[in-house]
């Protein structure tokens, strides 16, 4: 059975065809495919999975993600989400997804107010996600980071952290969170976090880009998280079916 991916486009979004390419392509050889959506739509067609991608959707004004969470596609979205759909927001797609009220939690600026770009390493942790269910907790993978609004905050982090919500946390290349492996502020070195059903998932580094060894630097590893979404897919019982 073909699995489809849905990739959001919003005006300003950057990485939606390098999501595109990634689930058409890369993962091609295993029956899957996407499909881009426009922010205009008011239905998801026929789709498994979506990705909500990185970049500057409506050029961050107010703030970022606030005015795409507002989106007509996003009512599709929020039902998708609500009826069990995976969904997976990276960089502005997980500050879309705060503002929308899929994940918990804020992103504001980086304590340092500057824009970072970089390799950084995040351990995988917390409760089985559609896309971590395949991923050993406690490995760590490397993944480039590109963001000016990537510090997380939440108004009761021990509740997230006790039910298993923070599934990507910053640390040093020997899977060690620390101060100096923190690069945004974020709380408790968070870098990714799920919903309370563990269907929805939000990130700042990009995975996306850290799938063809042809680019170097942080290698394959993010891959993982994609490979882990189209094996969960590849079960039956977990496709909802809600997209038309």
């Amino acid at each position: 059975m073909s699995t489809t991916f849905g990739v959001l486009r919003f005006p300003g979004s950057n990485c939606d065809d390098d999501a595109l390419h990634i689930v058409s392509q890369v993962l091609s050889e295993s029956d899957c495919k996407g499909r881009m959506l426009w922010h205009k739509d008011s239905a998801l067609g026929d789709v498994d999975g979506l990705i909500v991608p990185g970049g500057f959707s409506y050029g961050d004004y107010l703030r970022a993600g606030a005015m795409a969470a507002h989106a007509p596609i996003m009512a599709a979205v929020v039902e998708f989400a609500k009826s069990g759909g995976p969904v997976l927001g990276i960089c502005n797609g997980f500050q879309i997804l705060c503002e929308a009220g899929l994940l918990e939690g804020s992103l504001s600026r980086n304590d340092g107010l500057r824009f970072v770009c970089k390799d950084v390493y995040c351990r995988v942790e917390g409760k089985p996600t559609p896309f971590t269910q395949a991923i050993p907790v406690g490995r760590h993978i490397r993944m480039p980071i590109a963001h000016s609004e990537g510090r997380y905050a939440h108004p009761d982090v021990e509740t997230l952290e006790a039910n298993g919500q923070v599934v990507f946390r910053y640390c040093d290349s020997e899977g060690t969170p620390s101060e100096s492996a923190n690069p945004n502020g974020s709380v408790n070195n968070i870098a990714g976090v799920c919903n309370p059903s563990g269907n929805v998932v939000g990130l700042m580094p990009h995975p996306e880009r850290a799938c063809e060894a042809i680019l170097g630097g942080g290698g394959v590893a993010g891959l993982s998280l994609f490979e882990s979404a189209l094996a969960f897919l590849t079960n039956s019982s977990a496709r909802v079916g809600t997209g038309k």
